[in-house]
């Protein structure tokens, strides 16, 4: 028997559907980690996220508090990190492990002419002494219309030691009033890639299409 389905939702699901096509560009991605570290996490290890931004300590000591846009990409990071098999720790709780979030999105006139304002916190860490965030030099968007660079950084830390277990980077360059550019799609894909084939090859630099 055939069911009929009000006009409204199947407008709905079709908006739906459309949203879970949009294209976001391909993601650069950065990699540092300690192989025998990150190997011994056992499935059902525990971690909790700090909520001081990652790179902005001057950020976290005035107060700083997550913003929509933040959470977006926390929601995106705590998703990937449970799929690798971790467990978020209730909250107060302590946990082995410690992850540090940051983003960063910037406006782009033209080519290589980056806003003098950028939106986010974070997103330099670099404590394997690889230059992680000091900027991989190529050249991701571009063009005559307004571009957003966005990237996402994640650290995860030995919470007793505070010692960098592993850390990466993603970014990509979206146009301005793209659907892309939305943080949770942008979020989404920016973490998926980040965390594809985890932990991922150290130090080595990949694009995720």
């Amino acid at each position: 028997m055939m069911r009929h389905f009000p006009a409204t939702l199947l407008v709905a699901a079709s908006l739906a559907l459309g949203g879970c096509a949009t294209a976001v560009p391909p993601v650069e991605v950065t990699r540092f980690h300690a192989n025998n570290a990150v190997a011994g996490w056992a499935p059902g290890t525990r971690y909790a996220v700090d909520v001081a931004p990652l790179g902005n300590a001057a950020a976290a000591a005035d107060g700083w508090q997550p913003s929509l846009e933040w959470n977006s990409y926390r929601t995106a990071v705590e998703r990937q990190l449970q799929l690798q098999g971790l467990v978020a720790a209730p909250d107060g709780a302590r946990a082995p492990l410690k992850v540090r979030i940051g983003f960063d999105r910037a406006e782009r006139v033209g080519p290589g002419k980056r806003s003098p304002v950028s939106v986010g916190v974070g997103g330099s860490t670099g404590s394997y002494g690889s230059g992680l965030g000091l900027g991989i030099g190529i050249n991701l968007g571009g063009g005559p219309k307004p571009t957003q660079d966005l990237q996402l950084s994640v650290r995860i830390d030995d919470a007793a030691t505070g010692q960098a277990l592993w850390e990466g980077r993603a970014l990509t360059a979206v146009r301005a009033k793209a659907p892309a550019a939305q943080p949770s799609l942008a979020a989404a894909k920016l973490a998926e890639a980040l965390f594809k084939d985890f932990p991922g090859e150290s130090g080595r630099t990949i694009t995720v299409p």
